[in-house]
């Protein structure tokens, strides 16, 4: 599985940006996907996910904010953040894992495929 993310870039306060992640090869494998972020000197965080049957699940410092969506027939991984805070600049990846577990994992160790990353970048 190969994930390439874009939609990344600078934006003040309270804007909004939408991210993607157009994945490729064996997508039929993958059970769940998510993205994480990780900001200078700080641990890779888990953002948003979903699993295949579109249950999502976000942390609470985006939850009211940010949208993870998918469009299947695509293969593209959204995520659509808004009331952007300075708070939310970071590196964020697209991962997505094949492992068979019953709930959708929030931590990195979780997933095996992960794209490149996009930058983003809020100002005040």
């Amino acid at each position: 599985v190969q994930l390439v993310e874009s939609g990344g870039g600078s934006v003040q306060v309270g804007g909004s940006l939408r991210l993607s992640c157009a994945a490729s090869g064996d997508i039929w494998a993958t059970s769940c996907m998510g993205w994480f972020r990780q900001a200078p000197g700080k641990e890779r965080e888990g953002v948003a996910f979903i699993g295949n049957d579109g249950s999502t699940t976000y942390a609470d410092s985006v939850k009211g904010r940010f949208t993870i969506s998918k469009d299947n027939a695509k293969n593209t991984l959204y995520l659509q953040m808004d009331s952007l805070k300075p708070e939310d600049t970071a590196i964020y990846y697209c991962a997505a894992s094949d492992l068979r577990i019953e709930v959708v994992p929030t931590t990195p160790g979780w997933y095996n495929y992960w794209g490149q990353g996009t930058q983003v970048t809020v100002s005040s």
